[in-house]
């Protein structure tokens, strides 16, 4: 029961996603599978027995920290719960960071040892010197005859560790693993999880939303290093014995269908653009290449209803549209099976208390736009290093999220943006995303972000960056086409009164666009 999961006592992760999944009878069905192997249940406990003696032999005590940034392979979940099992504690990082970004995240959390990609080795190299807590380099995807001087090799390690059953008598509050935010703005932030927040997102949202089954195979196109990818490909289907597909490579339509085709899961993850990207391939069609798809997930970012409302009539499968973070873990706003809103958010995860407030903290009513605050078991316990942001964010009980939600009469929530990001023009609010999902609605539009510009007098007003899709140029006709589809759409003082034309917009690597960016 969740209420166990939220008292005090000795309680190790590993115990009840690994373990228990071998003592009931699952040892030999594949948890994982990637382009080159596949990995059983029984295998995994093994293997993460062998990394938690691993890390020991190298000096790494509990409460160690050690980071992992490599790609998404069978290896990463042996990484991960063996870290978790010996007390050590995991950091999932992006592999598509510059030196700089790595060199920033290695300090801040004074890791001990980093796995890493073959390809990254030099990267982490470069500024070891730099990272004076940083001894041990253990390196994924290379072989005896491409040794690299100073590190060690993760399938060396494997082998030459005995599989000894051992588990780190940790408790049910202490810290598992740690989640660097999005940064989408500013400064990544490192959110720190304990133990029993995984099971408490597997069971209120993988069992009790998505309903995910022991026979189900999921696909997660939104990679292990965020807290998204994370609960879609590990924490919620090893909650019920099922089998994830994980995709090493980067997500484009391509490399995700070619996925799809092949492994034929029968639930698939990702974020809004992925879905627009998708929609944009010629080879999209009924079950997106799976026949035994029933069911897709979106988050990172509001589905604009366009969006999901195409997707159903091409791919024949709803896209459930919700709200998570790193701060929460994985997602406690959600559409459900059978209930979706395209447009909309949904509704609370059963076991998640959520409410809209204003700049005082007063709840407000139906119909007004304020910060949405959550409550719940996975909450984060605060931010590492971080004590003015941690006191901001975790408030009591409450966790403020930073994004502005309205909620209607029939108790849906529709997101109208970051709090930093909302803006007012003639007096009245303007939601970034209410503009931002009028422009991709036409026709000449694949993707949009629009910010507030003071003219001028002074006066804010939107302006909109927008990326063209093939065959449509960029002329006077178009801008004013454009403005007046805003207009129809969303009122007539919220048409952008400048429009930039981009190749492509920023975001952080989980799609979130950055704003503050193009504030700058």
């Amino acid at each position: 029961m969740l209420e166990d999961l939220l008292q005090r006592r000795p309680y190790n992760a590993a115990t009840d996603f690994v373990d228990a999944n071998v003592a009931r009878g699952r040892g030999d069905k594949v948890a994982f599978t990637d382009p080159e192997r596949s990995l059983t249940y029984a295998q995994l406990q093994a293997n993460s027995y062998r990394f938690a003696a691993a890390l020991k032999a190298l000096g790494l005590r509990e409460e160690n920290r050690v980071v992992l940034a490599f790609h998404d392979t069978v290896d990463y979940p042996v990484a991960f719960w063996g870290a978790i099992r010996a007390g050590i504690v995991p950091i999932p990082l992006n592999t598509l960071l510059t030196v700089e970004q790595y060199a920033y995240l290695l300090a801040d959390s004074r890791a001990a040892a980093i796995v890493v990609a073959a390809p990254l080795v030099s990267t982490v190299l470069s500024i070891r010197n730099r990272l004076p807590h940083l001894h041990s380099v253990i390196v994924v995807g290379t072989s005896a005859r491409e040794r690299v001087s100073g590190v060690h090799l993760f399938e060396d390690m494997l082998a030459s560790a005995e599989p000894t059953p051992f588990t780190a008598p940790t408790m049910s509050d202490e810290v598992a693993l740690w989640m660097y935010s999005s940064g989408s703005t500013g400064e990544p932030k490192a959110v720190r999880h304990v133990h029993t927040s995984l099971m408490a997102t597997a069971k209120l949202m993988g069992q009790g939303t998505i309903g995910i089954r022991e026979d189900d195979i999921a696909f997660s196109a939104a990679k292990l290093s965020f807290s998204y990818g994370l609960g879609n490909a590990v924490s919620f289907p090893m909650s019920v014995g099922a089998s994830a597909v994980l995709l090493p490579d980067r997500a484009t339509p391509q490399t995700v269908l070619a996925t799809l085709r092949r492994h034929r899961p029968t639930i698939f993850y990702a974020v809004p653009s992925l879905y627009a990207a998708l929609l944009a391939h010629p080879d999209l069609g009924p079950g997106a290449g799976s026949d035994r798809l029933r069911l897709c997930i979106s988050a990172g970012e509001a589905l604009p209803a366009h969006l999901g409302e195409r997707w159903r009539a091409v791919v024949g499968v709803d896209i459930l549209d919700g709200l998570g973070s790193t701060e929460m873990l994985q997602t406690f706003l959600s559409n459900r099976p059978g209930d979706v809103r395209y447009g909309s958010t949904g509704k609370p995860v059963p076991g998640y208390d959520v409410k809209i407030v204003d700049e005082n903290g007063r709840e407000l009513p139906d119909g007004e736009i304020g910060e949405l605050v959550v409550r719940g078991p996975s909450a984060g316990e605060s931010y590492w290093n971080q004590r003015a942001k941690s006191r901001r964010t975790f408030v009591g009980e409450w966790t403020h999220t930073g994004d502005k939600y309205l909620r209607d009469a029939d108790g849906y929530y529709y997101y109208r943006g970051r709090t930093d990001d909302m803006f007012k023009v003639n007096g009245m609010w303007v939601s970034p995303f209410e503009v931002e999902a009028a422009l991709v609605s036409h026709e000449a539009v694949l993707e949009a972000a629009v910010i507030g510009k003071e003219d001028g007098d002074g006066l804010v007003k939107p302006k909109a960056f927008i990326v063209l899709k093939n065959g449509y140029g960029a002329d006077e006709r178009l801008f004013e086409a454009l403005r007046t589809h805003v207009k129809e759409r969303t009122g007539a003082w919220k048409y952008p009164r400048w429009i930039d034309i981009r190749g492509d917009l920023p975001r952080t690597a989980t799609g979130k666009i950055q704003r503050f960016k193009l504030r700058d």
